[in-house]
């Protein structure tokens, strides 16, 4: 698995190169035609690691591409793609059609999803916690302040420590829609930026919880998760993400503004192919379905 890293930061793969950003026209497309070779990849920070190692190993292959990868949020990606400061956006959820709309409106195209991998959004707890399942109300009576102690989802008595993501973060919008119905997290919750450091909060406390992409399972647990009180506790898994029987399951992707084109999309499709989904599993999230 990767070794874990700060949630920002700039990888970039060529030589003898100085890499700049490209300066699209609003209404132009994906960025390939503009400076052929050189892509920028922008978004989730679920995603930086993977899309570092993905940079990598196209390096191997496409040695005179450059691939640039920043992290920063699904929000922060999609808000580059709708103003042209990327080719792609890289998202832990969907695009809302407000965002969508934004694009069009601004860029003259619209926006283009593909799916890139599978990930089991994973509820982190410290190894020495002995609670472990939870269901899914519980969570959400965790994060919303209505819970307030470990004994009483069965766990041992001692006040939860919650974590959490910035609002900017894909993760953290998948969360408060399919954990809390859209409901507030609990003031107490602390924010912290990117899952590597939320992973890395939870296993130097005891009494922490969060919550964050399968591939951060690095010296803590999850919890097997129920959908309901009577429900069977399911663990993430390949396949138990892929037939949809682990309740927080979801697709990572790519956006692009219009159809990907020329170096965007012959990116795009290796990504899809043999030698990303190779990829993928080697960070520690799922393939793409064959189906």
């Amino acid at each position: 698995m990767a070794t874990r890293r700060s949630f920002l930061f700039l990888a970039v793969f060529a030589s003898l190169c100085h890499c700049t950003q490209g300066s699209p026209s609003g209404a132009e497309g994906t960025l390939g035609r503009v400076n052929r070779g050189k892509l920028t990849v922008k978004g989730s920070d679920t995603m930086v690691i993977l899309g570092q190692r993905w940079a990598e190993a196209y390096a191997g292959i496409e040695p005179h591409a450059v691939v640039q990868i920043t992290g920063g949020g699904t929000s922060t990606g999609i808000a580059a793609l709708i103003n042209g400061s990327t080719d792609i956006c890289e998202a832990s959820r969907p695009m809302s059609d407000r965002e969508k709309e934004e694009l069009r409106s601004k860029r003259g195209v619209p926006a283009v999803e593909t799916k890139v991998a599978l990930d089991a959004l994973a509820i982190f707890v410290n190894s020495k916690n002995p609670l472990d399942e939870i269901s899914l109300p519980a969570l959400a009576r965790l994060y919303a302040g209505e819970t307030a102690d470990w004994r009483q989802v069965g766990g041992a008595g001692h006040a939860v420590v919650l974590y959490g993501r910035e609002s900017s973060s894909g993760t953290y919008g998948y969360f408060k829609e399919r954990v809390l119905g859209g409901k507030d997290f609990a003031p107490s919750t602390q924010t912290l930026a990117g899952t590597s450091a939320l992973a890395n909060a939870v296993k130097g406390d005891e009494f922490g919880i969060g919550y964050g992409g399968v591939a951060y399972l690095e010296g803590i647990k999850a919890l097997r998760v129920r959908t309901d009180e009577r429900s069977t506790a399911v663990a993430p898994s390949p396949s138990t993400a892929k037939d949809g029987n682990y309740p927080i399951s979801r697709f990572l992707y790519f956006y692009t503004a219009g159809e990907p084109t020329a170096d965007v999309k012959k990116f795009i499709d290796w990504v899809q192919g043999p030698g990303g989904q190779e990829v993928v599993v080697e960070v520690g999230y799922y393939p793409l379905p064959k189906d």
